[in-house]
């Protein structure tokens, strides 16, 4: 597992963490079943606070992508609860929409680009 983090950016590292490694998921790269590294390792490896990563951990399992297991550390779990999901989904989108519209993006714009987001995750399966 590859994750890049952009010290330059606005977006908190923590977030960052927990956001590729959702795209891990999204994309089949991390499947269910698979461990991702400790805490520790993770850290190291990437260069940053373990602490951060900690608290991406934490917000995975929150949502319902990893467990923690003592013998097996964190591993890759998805809340199959679709309900769930698609409430959390229209939440996220109400508020990703209203940002386009502020910024006059049109019903055909969103449209082709969700298209285009669904092509990728297509080809990278």
């Amino acid at each position: 597992m590859v994750i890049e983090i952009d010290f330059s950016s606005d977006e908190a590292i923590y977030m960052q963490v927990k956001n590729q490694i959702i795209m891990g998921i999204a994309t089949s790269r991390l499947r269910e079943g698979d461990t991702l590294p400790s805490v520790r390792q993770l850290a190291e490896t990437i260069g940053i606070n373990m602490h951060t990563v900690n608290k991406a951990y934490a917000l995975l399992r929150q949502e319902g992508f990893v467990t923690i297991d003592r013998r097996r550390g964190t591993v890759i779990s998805v809340d199959v609860n679709k309900i769930k999901a698609m409430e959390e989904l229209k939440q996220n989108l109400m508020v990703v929409l209203a940002r386009g519209r502020c910024r006059n993006v049109g019903r055909e714009e969103v449209h082709q680009l969700i298209d285009e987001i669904f092509d990728e995750y297509q080809r990278d399966r």
